[in-house]
């Protein structure tokens, strides 16, 4: 099983490409997407797009896992995050990939069994379960691989 995770935004999106073996889970790769502030936002929402569509294109994922966030410190970020995941969803949906959402206090969970834990503790518990040499950076990419594990951790779950 492979799962792609994404943490959206306009600027910087992150992703993480997570394989599930046995009981093994695999990092196939992670990063950033970022687009240049000059351009326009529907320029920068095409690019997200593109992107996003060369990873399905490049690992075939069963699912595609996104963060999901419900309230915003600043109110400025809250519509181009909106529209990131508006657009990365939409590309999901045209090329035929599911997309589970999940907050980031589901993916605290998934990851830590504690849906309060710090950005650290969540980080070093991704090292850990995907064997990395060291915690994953930068923080978009680490959320986006929470998310890709979040993921495989619901599909294989019971309930």
């Amino acid at each position: 099983m492979i799962i792609i995770g994404i943490d959206p935004g306009t600027a910087t999106t992150g992703y993480g490409i997570v394989k599930k073996e046995k009981d093994d889970f695999l990092c196939l790769e992670y990063g950033i997407i970022k687009t240049n502030k000059n351009l326009s936002p529907s320029s920068r929402l095409n690019i997200l797009s593109k992107n996003v569509s060369s990873l399905i294109d490049k690992y075939s994922p069963e699912i595609l896992a996104i963060e999901n966030v419900y309230f915003f410190k600043n109110i400025k970020t809250v519509i181009p995050v909106s529209q990131a995941k508006g657009v990365v969803m939409v590309t999901a949906e045209k090329r035929g990939v599911p997309v589970q959402e999940f907050t980031p206090l589901e993916i605290k969970m998934a990851i830590t069994g504690y849906g309060k834990a710090s950005k650290k503790q969540v980080q070093e518990m991704i090292k850990i379960t995907l064997n990395l040499k060291e915690k994953p950076s930068p923080n978009d990419a680490a959320d986006a691989l929470g998310a890709a594990i979040s993921g495989i951790i619901k599909a294989n779950s019971p309930f």
